[in-house]
């Protein structure tokens, strides 16, 4: 009886798991491309969507899918270099100053991004006039805005693991000789290869689904990101007609992410289970 109930209760997970996957791909697939004519098995199969979503020209979503992988790889490639240079000086060094910047960073991350929105747009307007490629409607002006808001949480969650780290792998390869950079690049970076698989994922996967700062900075049809730009697709009265297209970008916006968890899926588990662990 307990297995039988343990099986009924996978079935239900799995059946609530796949519905939302099931009835997208069933839009996805809808000649129609509407709304109102979506179910969960459709009457017909068409990839009409998909020609319409790739040669529309009022919606980039070849651009917006660019724009929307280079600014995720880049941001959190930078992001995750910056937080671990910060992370290994936090945890290794002592310097004036230590203990009131490790604070600083917590507690400003105790406040949503989006608060200070007023004050960052300010900022950027100013950026704009003097900087144009780093202003609005700019890739690396919102690179640069992603940079800044993920150092801090990125930054304390590889210093509580360099922390597990023995110092005294430091200590005996400063007596054979080795400088600060050699035990960094050659020493604690292969320790600490699963927590840098974790944040790197976690980062993706943030900036990718990122839309409030997006929205505000991106106004340029070809500057948008995909979700900024599949918003637009549904937003106010377009939402019935386009559905069969934004179904077809959800399902290719999937593929990325899905793509960095297969090749960071070895360092995950062991990542966690280690953070779990000795954290």
């Amino acid at each position: 009886m307990k297995l039988a109930l343990r099986h009924v209760f996978l079935l239900v997970v799995v059946v609530f798991a796949l519905f939302p996957i099931v009835f997208v791909v069933s839009a996805a697939l809808n000649p129609l491309g509407t709304l109102s004519s979506s179910q969960l098995i459709p009457s017909g199969v068409s990839l009409h969507n998909v020609a319409e979503l790739f040669s529309s020209d009022r919606y980039p979503f070849a651009r917006w899918f660019f724009n929307s992988v280079f600014i995720a790889l880049v941001s959190s490639f930078a992001s995750l270099l910056l937080s671990l240079f910060a992370a290994y000086a936090f945890s290794r060094m002592r310097f004036a100053g230590r203990r009131v910047g490790l604070l600083a960073l917590l507690l400003i991350q105790m406040f949503p991004q989006f608060l200070a929105i007023v004050a960052i747009f300010m900022i950027f307007t100013r950026v704009t006039e003097l900087y144009p490629a780093f202003g609005f409607d700019t890739v690396w002006g919102l690179l640069l805005l992603y940079l800044g808001g993920a150092l801090g949480v990125n930054t304390w969650l590889m210093k509580g693991f360099l922390d597990t780290v023995p110092k005294e792998l430091d200590e005996s390869a400063t007596v054979d000789g080795a400088s600060h950079v050699q035990i960094f690049w050659k020493i604690i970076l292969p320790l600490v290869t699963p927590i840098l698989a974790v944040t790197a994922l976690l980062a993706f996967i943030g900036i990718m689904n990122e839309f409030i700062l997006a929205n505000v900075f991106l106004k340029d049809a070809d500057a948008k990101t995909l979700a900024v730009g599949m918003f637009g697709m549904i937003a106010g009265d377009r939402r019935n007609e386009n559905f069969g297209m934004f179904a077809v970008a959800t399902l290719i916006t999937a593929v990325p992410t899905v793509g960095v968890f297969m090749w960071l899926q070895k360092y995950i588990v062991s990542g966690l289970t280690a953070g779990a662990v000795k954290g």
